[in-house]
């Protein structure tokens, strides 16, 4: 179900970071057409599974790393003990294949 606060949030966002947010929900809701989406800490939140954060010069799409191991979890960015992300910095690095099976990974661990 598409969230109003979280449109508004890809909404204010300048480009390319709006075009590639606009892009992950789209991947997110297409692969998970039920999934329950929020707006939290300021981001957008998909079933505290996944998170799209917007910064300066690049999309962060953050991924639960609950239940993965060592090897899954070094497909992902960061140290956080929950969460990691991929890095996105334009259009053209959207790998919906490669997105899509993170996805299937995390949601599979849950």
């Amino acid at each position: 179900m598409v969230h109003e606060e979280v449109t508004k949030y890809i909404e204010k966002q300048k480009s390319p970071q709006r075009e590639i947010a606009a892009k992950l929900r789209e991947i997110i809701l297409k692969t998970y057409p039920e999934i329950n989406e929020t707006f939290k800490n300021g981001a957008p939140w998909y079933e505290d599974m996944f998170y799209i954060g917007a910064f300066k010069n690049k999309v962060h799409l953050g991924f639960a790393i609950k239940g993965l191991s060592k090897e899954e979890k070094s497909l992902f960015e960061g140290t956080g003990k929950t969460m990691r992300h991929i890095k996105i910095f334009s259009l053209d690095e959207i790998d919906e294949q490669k997105i899509v099976q993170l996805m299937q990974l995390v949601n599979k661990s849950e």
